[in-house]
């Protein structure tokens, strides 16, 4: 059986969104393109970002090449969003349903799979950062911070998450104007009291690394920030009237994502390369060590600010893995496909916390691994989309009869192939990570030092990827999108 886009009688019930993957209603379609800075906005005004300036730190690179990667890799990968988002427009429906238009009904399941993997992965990574900030935040207070304080604030940063998800579109909307206020002033806040503790001669004096390190860097800028939220870009726009001009669409979906994270990586940039026990202690619990720089009395402030953040980024995640899940055919309500999605939230969230030997390592290779087929996949859509010249055909997004096609053999084969080769342009040598020590096959073989060269940690695969998925559908699917709207 097919679905139809024609459920569009109810919207809310009691205030919950009902509206699932169906296409958005005409009456509905009211958000201008001003409205998209609070979600982008609230979702990335998170103390976690200031950890990415350790991270960087982590390839050797000096202060003035962790800038360049910060400027370029966040406003470039959050531009790849800003071109999605125009689809949502076009199309009034969720992300993964308009890459339907790429892949086929069918084998857009294929990458919707995918996207879902990511989307977990991201809320699992922002719970866990909660989870451990409140522990060690808790220690500093002298309050406990053994088992039941993890198991406990597991359970209530899950609820909330959840909570905030299952409610939908126009509540999230709301939450997130309340959420950008607090977060933002008590950042601002924290930001001003950090600055005692910054070095600028010790920050600027780093030397700088080799190129290699400086691609590595900012390709772990790229999908730690813009390139991780591609697949589930359209979801807040498919609200936005059809005379939004799409320019405006991604104008405001790059501002409301680049703002703060452009000043909070700095941040932290300048913080971890003035000390170096504070670099090294983020990579364990990323804003617990953040806390260590503060007076007692701001420590319950701060840590309200830094959940407050990881939960309105976490909330957007966890609503759009929900779409992405009733596009993979699983008939429940969009709520209870929030549920399910917040069910293996926390297990992950556990696992990490109790299990894991640190944060940095499951995260870089969740990264890395997921991120070379998500780049692959959005150079493809960002291709199918500039192409497009007139709105989906919002009938034929699931009808596998209709001008899509069950499969696009072209998408798929170009999907699977770049993919492939992008793996073989990354390694994984994460310490807990092992089980994900394949890739990186073909940096011996074309010449750039195998995985021990200089080449290794550059993970080139994302790039290529990206560029290839790009330049392949660009050149062979241009006939295809012609057909298609000519139907």
């Amino acid at each position: 059986m097919t679905q139809t886009a024609t459920k569009t009688n109810a919207t809310t019930h009691k205030g919950i969104e009902t509206t699932g993957i169906e296409i958005v209603k005409e009456s509905q379609r009211t958000a201008r393109p001003q409205d998209l800075f609070l979600p982008w906005f609230a979702s990335n005004v998170s103390v976690f970002g200031m950890s990415y300036g350790a991270f960087m730190l982590g390839f050797g690179v000096s202060f003035w090449q962790a800038i360049a990667a910060t400027l370029v890799g966040v406003i470039v990968s959050f531009g790849f969003c800003g071109i999605i988002a125009i689809a949502g427009k076009r199309g009034s429906a969720p992300t993964m349903v308009l890459s339907r238009a790429a892949f086929g009904t069918q084998g857009n399941k294929i990458l919707g799979v995918i996207s879902w993997m990511t989307s977990i992965g991201w809320e699992t990574s922002l719970a866990i950062t909660a989870v451990l900030a409140t522990t060690t935040i808790f220690r500093r207070l002298g309050w406990s911070s053994g088992n039941s304080v993890k198991i406990c604030a597991t359970i209530i940063v899950a609820f909330l998450i959840v909570g905030g998800a299952v409610a939908g579109y126009h509540i999230i909307m709301k939450l997130q104007a309340v959420l950008t206020w607090i977060t933002g002033i008590l950042t601002v806040i924290y930001l001003v009291m950090a600055v005692s503790h910054i070095d600028w001669h010790a920050a600027t004096s780093l030397p700088a690394a080799s190129f290699p390190a400086f691609v590595g860097t900012l390709t772990l800028i790229m999908t730690g920030t813009g390139l991780g939220w591609t697949n589930i870009a359209a979801d807040w726009s498919r609200y936005q009237s059809r005379t939004s001009p799409g320019f405006a669409i991604a104008f405001w979906n790059v501002f409301g994502a680049s703002l703060p994270l452009v000043i909070l990586i700095t941040g932290g940039l300048l913080l971890a390369a003035s000390s170096k026990n504070l670099s090294d202690a983020i990579g364990a619990d990323p804003i617990g060590a953040l806390a260590t720089i503060l007076p007692t009395w701001f420590l319950i402030p701060f840590l309200l600010a830094a959940i407050l953040s990881l939960l309105a980024g976490a909330i957007n995640g966890i609503y759009s893995s929900g779409l992405t899940l009733l596009t993979l055919g699983i008939r429940v309500p969009r709520p209870a496909a929030s549920l399910i999605d917040g069910t293996i939230l926390t297990i992950g969230t556990l696992y990490v916390v109790f299990v894991a030997p640190n944060f940095i390592s499951p995260f870089q290779s969740f990264l890395v691994t997921l991120g070379v087929p998500l780049s692959g996949w959005t150079g493809i859509m960002m291709v199918d989309i500039t192409l497009r010249r007139r709105p989906y055909d919002e009938a034929d997004l699931f009808n596998g009869s209709g001008r899509y096609g069950h499969f696009d053999p072209i998408s798929i084969i170009t999907f699977v192939i770049v993919t492939v080769i992008g793996w073989g342009l990354v390694v994984n040598t994460y310490e807990g990570v092992n089980w994900n020590d394949w890739q990186g096959f073909l940096l011996g073989p074309i010449g750039l030092g195998g995985r021990e060269g200089d080449w290794a940690h550059a993970n080139l695969g994302v790039f290529g990827a990206l560029v290839l998925g790009y330049v392949v559908t660009l050149i062979a699917r241009r006939g295809t999108v012609r057909r298609q709207e000519s139907r």
